[in-house]
């Protein structure tokens, strides 16, 4: 394994992938750990912050142009942008289980299923875990 491939990228990709590698861990330990706390508060807010930066970077991301400059997992970072907030309010205004359903699913699916897709042949991460 090598961040070679990614660090001599052309921005945003290494910005885009840093912060998902520290959303990847924020967001488990958010899992992990006990919930309702200051900790548990700032790290959710740490988190918003980082999955906000991988959607809005993604949009300068065009390796992939099936639509004009854009691909199918843009639609995911709009998602991203609308349903991020979206699960903040909900902590906010004290509606736990929609904020656990929806920070669980933006994890598993928008951070950690997007994460697989980018192990793909030809990709940078696949030449990052994999080597070329």
């Amino acid at each position: 394994m090598s961040l070679g491939p990614l660090v001599s990228a052309p921005p945003p990709i290494p910005w885009h992938a840093f912060a998902a590698f520290a959303a990847l861990a924020v967001g488990g330990a958010q899992l992990a750990l006990p919930k309702g706390t200051l900790r548990h508060r700032v790290l959710g807010y740490a988190w918003v912050a980082l999955m906000l930066i991988i959607a809005l970077s993604s949009f300068w991301i065009q390796q992939i142009r099936l639509i004009g400059p854009f691909s199918p997992i843009h639609l995911l970072s709009i998602l991203v942008l609308a349903t991020v907030p979206l699960a903040a309010w909900y902590a906010h205004t004290h509606k736990v289980a929609a904020h656990r359903g929806a920070m669980i699913k933006l994890y598993l699916f928008a951070l950690v299923g997007a994460g697989i897709f980018t192990l793909l042949p030809g990709r940078i991460m696949h030449a990052v875990v994999f080597g070329q």
